[in-house]
């Protein structure tokens, strides 16, 4: 079954073709290898004893695997789709985003609806990510005490009968014997294959009144799930962990799920939804510019991860090779989307061998978007230590964090501001990565026009099922002239586009190496200089059995000439 985020995009392929609204995810993995489950300043231990469970809410099977992405606008005038039979929604007793199942094609319109909280609400909130093969350590809630304590707090957990998932919270009393960060109740699995599990989180919402708009979405597969999110209004208090500080036992609000094979999941809703304003840290102009060369590859996307079924980090000396080879094809600059693997060292250090720019990112990828998630700190921590910013041209913070529902636009924005404040050194452009169709939402073009240089989209031709690869460039010069007039004064940029080289046909849209050559050929020529080129290598421990699929065959190293010492 296919999910995808609903939204209005209007906009026409260059030369009269006309655009569909498939959507893509490309997984990001990150180091699957590294358990959080404690950090202790004192080598101390943590008891733990479960006090009772509570059960919220029905039973419900699995949640559906996060929306796959990419913009691709909705057509623009009507067409001869049939009217849909019928659609299949979940009851709506929060706000979290609504699943709507449609079962059939056609035009679909979701009626408002309104859902008003009384009283402050605690749920769980299944989310999913990708993990490889292997034993993981996944959810639980990260604590921080600064002293020898005792901890009462809620936790999200699943319990699976029957074939059937179930999020519940449960409490539980930690003994802290010391100082340190702890990760309390953290659940391992262990899989044998790639896999998309569920990762249940802790989500608070204070009382108010929460509004899903009315939404008027195209759908051109069977059985997709629409996703239909609330607008966040202001809440009437904010929700604000508690550090203990005594040996007395505390009680913990809501806090901070962490997954440690990917990114922590931060569950505290913001204490506002207001945009941030010229008021806020580091308004002056950052200086720079992006691009490159007209006609020539600007830009390509990296991951210093090993390429097989697998996963995990590549050696410093690996990664030396790689950027090597594609300075050596003339390519200026890398994209990386997050600090794991050392990232910053590894990748920054060969980037200065070898006169290479960085485009730094920021990942997110679960619901809620704060400084205070243990993993967004960790990644700014390490941002702010490395600090080589003559290396860097741009800072991405999040990529599809909206569309995927991690993050409301509101608080998106306040998450770059805080990051203009903690990079203080750094006087480049920053930027999000977000679908182009998200872009032109005005809730989105209103909260982040602000506090954005560049207006950074992912745009992927191949997954407009009216595009075929001759086609490609026209099409990804078509989304880069809509975002280039999203936010007035503010230039446009492609953060991620490609073809891949094998899977199955969405529409006119084949894969296939000859394929692949003509639509980046195309991609190169008519935006090449502002474009960042999706990927480096293709990688097997994606998922392979999304419904084109593709995705483990994006790599672009044959095709743009790198000659790369490992198999790609």
């Amino acid at each position: 079954m296919k999910a995808t985020i609903a939204a209005a995009a209007v906009a026409a392929l260059a030369g009269g073709v006309s655009a569909g609204s498939v959507h893509h995810r490309h997984a990001h993995a990150h180091d699957a290898f590294r358990a959080l489950e404690k950090k202790d300043y004192n080598n101390g231990t943590c008891g733990c004893t479960t006090i009772y469970s509570t059960y919220y809410g029905e039973a419900t099977l699995s949640f559906p695997p996060v929306p796959a992405t990419t913009s691709v606008p909705a057509p623009v005038s009507p067409t001869s789709t049939p009217a849909p039979v019928s659609t299949t929604s979940t009851a709506i007793v929060v706000p979290t985003p609504v699943p709507q199942t449609c079962s059939t094609t056609g035009v679909y319109t979701f009626p408002a609806t309104t859902v008003t909280l009384t009283e402050s609400t605690t749920v769980c909130v299944p989310s999913t990510t990708s993990v490889p093969s292997g034993t993981h350590t996944i959810g639980g809630v990260t604590t921080v005490v600064t002293t020898e304590t005792t901890v009462t707090c809620p936790y999200a957990t699943v319990s699976t009968t029957g074939g059937v998932t179930t999020s519940v919270i449960e409490t539980t009393t930690y003994v802290c014997p010391s100082a340190g960060t702890y990760t309390i109740a953290p659940t391992t699995i262990t899989v044998s294959q790639p896999t998309t599990v569920t990762v249940p989180a802790v989500t608070s919402y204070t009382p108010g009144t929460y509004t899903q708009p009315e939404v008027v979405t195209t759908v051109t597969e069977t059985s997709t799930v629409v996703y239909c999110p609330f607008d966040i209004p202001t809440p009437s208090a904010s929700t604000t962990p508690v550090q203990a500080s005594s040996t007395s036992a505390v009680q913990v609000p809501t806090s901070y799920p962490a997954i440690s094979v990917s990114i922590s999941v931060p569950v505290i809703l913001p204490a506002s939804s207001s945009y941030p304003t010229s008021s806020s840290p580091s308004e002056s102009q950052p200086t720079g510019t992006l691009g490159g060369e007209a006609g020539k590859p600007w830009g390509i996307s990296y991951t210093p991860y090993e390429t097989g079924p697998e996963g995990g980090c590549k050696s410093a000396s690996e990664v030396a090779s790689d950027i090597a080879a594609i300075a050596a094809a003339g390519i200026k600059t890398v994209r990386v989307y997050s600090t794991d693997c050392d990232t910053l060292t590894n990748v920054g250090g060969a980037a200065a061998d070898h006169g290479i720019k960085l485009i730094l990112g920021l990942f997110i990828d679960a619901p809620g978007c704060d400084a205070h998630n243990p993993s967004v700190s960790e990644q700014i921590s390490a941002i702010k230590s490395w600090a080589q910013w003559d290396l860097v041209e741009l800072i991405s913070v999040g990529n599809e964090a909206i569309f995927h529902g991690y993050c409301q636009p509101s608080e998106l924005a306040a998450l770059i501001t805080k990051c203009k404040g903690e990079f203080s050194g750094y006087t480049g452009k920053y930027t999000t990565a977000e679908t182009v169709n998200i872009w032109q939402q005005s809730d989105v073009s209103a909260a982040l026009c602000p506090v954005v240089d560049v207006t950074g989209a992912n745009a992927h031709a191949f997954f407009n099922t009216e595009t075929d690869a001759s086609q490609a460039g026209q099409f990804i010069k078509g989304q880069l002239d809509i975002v280039d007039s999203i936010c007035e004064g503010t230039s446009g940029i492609i953060l991620e586009t490609g073809w891949p080289s094998q899977g199955s046909a969405m529409g006119l849209a084949v894969p296939g190496e000859a394929q692949q050559a003509e639509a980046i050929s195309g991609i190169v020529k008519e935006c090449g200089d502002k474009a960042v080129l999706f990927s480096l290598t293709s990688d097997q421990w994606k998922d392979g059995t999304t419904a084109c699929h593709c995705e483990q065959h994006f790599g672009l190293a044959k095709q743009l000439g790198i000659t790369l010492s490992v198999s790609i």
